[in-house]
């Protein structure tokens, strides 16, 4: 007997060594060559990127796959039991592998040997994170022993914590849902924490096979399910069993999740996401799950593409037809023809395609989708007079067949009161539009922050994705003569300084003739004050100044104000001939009202992470005292102005003040009407290529650019007051509606004397006309005067109002 037990004992000892030892070789054979678990440790789900307006609104979303990412702290509790429950009773127990529930479930299954019920499966949370993470949906018993290996190890890697995080941001549940978040909104249009205990049963009863238990097609399959796992529920003592039939009781219903509204800005929301796609790289913007604040004011943002729409279309009216976008041949069907007819994509949403089916004397009739007709009056086409190169137009319009003939396809806008442009409209009344050759920019911004409200970089983003506000390098013109008079007070120069408008012609050097520049205007006006000259636009006034100060000292103006990095020392560059973008230079004239503070253009002003940590901050002062949650009658927190000094704040009011007179008496008077504080400066370039307007208010400066995307001429007549002043006075109105009428700021240390407006001599007692104007102290006029006139040709410091020459140069 004895001798039997201990043969038994060596039997059982050789059948454990070689148990052991086929396992040790099962492991060896089968874990040599498995993917890196710990990859899992820095695992980080394609998620969302979100951007929104500086108001929270939601204005574009980009990813590969619509995953949301929420911690597992975040989840509510219940939704965690709901899926242990179907998924894995014992997920806190088990290594890895449940040995308990493989050994009932091969028991279930050879009890349901032979019957037409499912195998039943014993695949924990852990393995299914081995398979879905690490592993393919091979079904072999291969890939079932890898499973169960990867599975041992991420346990002893890993907590249970962040395996049930990864395992429910990452699950797929069908409606093309990953994650629990995400199939809560397909599904049933809420948020995690507004689940329903019956909702929750219904998620967890999805990651078998969600086409089975689609809520819809397969209601039946889909409430048994949710009700086992709410008796999975009762059973683990998750749920009370009153509880537990209530959710049984409820109806399962699908609620489609809510059409996501989204802030039309094309142009804006691009600019972002290639700042982003710069700064974070492809899979940092389209699976990072970044969350973005920008600065961008969805008022202002429409009303700026609204201006812009409406200043280019202004414009080009004026410059006439230059014909339809098709024809209908005679022969065939209109309607048919017109069905297929494909649309071009710069028109509006609010434009229709037609056919011209009959043309009266001072009407039209017209066909448009669907058979609908309607009517073109003379007055919705009498602006089309026939285009002509070089923005010329032909004879006045006098009957409806000088424009159109049958069978043209056109563009056109029902006529409503506001655009019925002259009278009431008529129900079926059309106007006749036309998708303008030109195009442009608007660009809005906080001047104190560098803040961008508003950016519209053309007509419209689906025919053109080329952004003029920021990737347009176009010359200024005379929008850059602030510059130059802000480096001339800043060498000494005062607003009353009189410089001489007199011809100016300069040798350019070997084989390269003579420069003469000229006023707008080929007259001369003699000795003028340098308000009036940048009131007026003066060209030789400037090149004299520039030639006086030295060129060095305005292309460091425009590195300082950030307009143009290196400019040439050359002196047409004083008249705008340096290429730059509207932003750049809408910055630059921001930092002139700010008081000549540096500040630097910005599209964001936060960014976080997929766990809302912030990774960017536009304004990186630091504000402990910003931090309470209630008001509890603390002071104010004062935050430190850290903005480095481009200019003296007196001089950059100087600037603002001469600017100020543009609007009250100068080219951009047209902006008068507004009756608010503004300033501002035209810019034409030569032979009317390109228009701009740049000003401000005390806090929003605005820029506009219109131009040819081709550089050609807009027209012999048109010029920046022309193009652009109109475009910044209705952006202005509407922007500044409701806001009080608030005063530039005037600085320290600025004397204000009463002066004549053209003279700038100081004014005598009662007298009617006059200016306040800016001077530092010491620099205030008298009534001798000393004029500039440049012909000393060097570049020395000025000092006061009487600037100082070697050679004879002033009289």
């Amino acid at each position: 007997m004895i001798r039997f037990l201990g043969s038994l004992f060596a039997v059982l000892i050789l059948l454990a060594l070689g148990g052991a030892g086929g396992l040790l070789f099962v492991f060896w054979k089968f874990g040599s060559d498995l993917p890196d678990y710990q990859q899992l440790a820095n695992y980080q789900p394609k998620v969302v990127t979100r951007i929104h307006a500086a108001d929270g609104r939601l204005m574009a979303e980009y990813a590969k796959e619509k995953r949301l990412f929420v911690p597992v702290d975040a989840m509510p509790k219940q939704l965690i039991n709901a899926f242990l429950s179907a998924e894995d009773q014992n997920f806190y127990q088990h290594p890895g592998i449940d040995f308990t529930g493989v050994m009932r479930a091969v028991l279930i299954n050879l009890r349901n040997l032979g019957s037409d019920r499912r195998m039943v499966g014993a695949s924990t949370i852990t393995q299914q994170v081995a398979k879905n993470f690490l592993l393919t949906n091979e079904v072999s018993f291969d890939r079932k022993i890898k499973e169960a290996i990867l599975s041992f190890r991420i346990e002893h890697a890993f907590t249970k914590k962040q395996i049930l995080e990864l395992y429910l941001n990452e699950i797929y549940l069908g409606y093309g849902s990953y994650g629990v978040a995400a199939a809560a909104l397909n599904y049933f249009d809420k948020s995690l924490d507004e689940l329903t205990i019956h909702e929750m049963a219904y998620l967890a009863a999805l990651p078998k096979a969600p086409n089975n238990y689609h809520p819809v097609r397969k209601t039946k399959a889909a409430v048994a399910r949710r009700n086992w796992v709410v008796d999975r529920m009762v059973e683990d003592k998750h749920l009370t069993e009153g509880d537990g039939e209530a959710a049984k009781r409820a109806v399962l219903r699908v609620a489609n999740r809510a059409q996501t509204e989204f802030v039309n800005a094309t142009w804006f929301t691009e600019e972002v996401r290639r700042q982003l796609l710069e700064q974070y790289g492809e899979n940092g913007l389209y699976e990072g799950g970044l969350s973005v604040r920008t600065t961008m004011s969805p008022h202002l943002q429409d009303l700026a593409q609204k201006v812009l729409r409406d200043g280019l279309m202004a414009y080009d009216r004026r410059h006439g037809w230059r014909g339809p976008l098709g024809r209908v041949p005679p022969e065939q069907n209109w309607a048919s023809t017109l069905s297929a007819f494909e649309r071009p994509p710069a028109l509006l949403d609010t434009w229709d395609v037609a056919v011209v089916l009959e043309v009266g004397k001072k009407s039209v009739q017209i066909g448009l989708s669907g058979g609908v007709t309607g009517r073109i009056p003379f007055k919705g086409l009498a602006w089309a007079r026939p285009w002509k190169e070089k923005q010329r137009v032909g004879p006045k319009v006098r009957r409806a067949g000088d424009v159109l003939a049958v069978g043209d396809i056109v563009a056109v806008e029902a006529m409503t009161t506001e655009s019925s442009e002259g009278g009431g409209a008529v129900s079926g009344d059309y106007h006749l539009r036309q998708v303008p050759d030109v195009n442009g920019s608007v660009v809005a911004l906080d001047p104190h922050t560098g803040r961008v409200k508003a950016l519209v970089g053309g007509w419209n983003a689906e025919a053109s994705e080329f952004n003029r506000a920021v990737q347009a390098m176009r010359q200024p013109g005379s929008a850059f003569k602030p510059f130059v008079y802000a480096a001339a007070l800043d060498s000494g120069f005062t607003p009353s300084s009189l410089v001489l408008d007199a011809p100016f012609v300069i040798d350019q050097g070997a084989g390269l003739g003579k420069w003469k520049p000229a006023n707008y205007t080929k007259k001369f006006y003699g000795p003028s004050t340098l308000r009036l000259g940048i009131e007026k636009s003066r060209n030789l006034m400037t090149v004299r100044l520039a030639q006086y100060i030295g060129m060095e000292a305005v292309a460091d103006a425009a590195r300082r104000f950030g307009v143009v990095d290196d400019m040439p020392r050359i002196l047409s560059m004083s008249l705008g001939a340096g290429e730059t973008t509207l932003l750049r230079i809408t910055t630059g004239y921001a930092m002139m009202v700010n008081g000549g503070k540096w500040i630097a253009p910005s599209l964001v002003d936060r960014i976080q992470d997929r766990r809302g940590k912030t990774v960017f901050r536009h304004d990186k002062r630091d504000c402990p005292q910003c931090l309470p949650t209630a008001w509890a009658s603390q002071d104010m927190p004062q935050l430190p102005d850290d903005r480095p000094k481009v200019i003296d704040p007196r001089v950059a009011y100087q600037v603002v003040s001469m600017l100020q007179g543009v609007v009250e008496r100068g080219t951009g008077v047209r902006i008068k009407k507004v009756g608010k504080p503004l300033a501002g400066k035209t810019g034409t370039t030569n032979k009317s290529f390109d228009a701009w307007f740049i000003g401000f208010s005390p806090d929003l400066a605005v820029g506009v650019y219109v131009g040819f995307d081709s550089p050609k001429t807009l027209g012999r007549r048109e010029q920046g007051a022309s193009v652009a002043v109109p475009i910044f006075r209705d952006f202005m109105a509407g922007a500044l509606e409701t806001t009080p009428s608030i005063p530039f700021r005037i600085p320290p240390g600025v004397r204000l004397v009463r002066v004549d407006p053209r003279s700038g001599v100081p004014a005598p007692p009662g007298a009617r006309k006059y200016i306040l104007e800016a001077f530092l102290p010491g620099t205030e006029p008298t009534n001798k005067r000393q004029v500039l006139d440049g012909s000393q040709g060097g570049s020395t410091t000025a000092s006061g109002d009487t600037p100082q020459s070697g050679t004879g140069g002033l009289y």
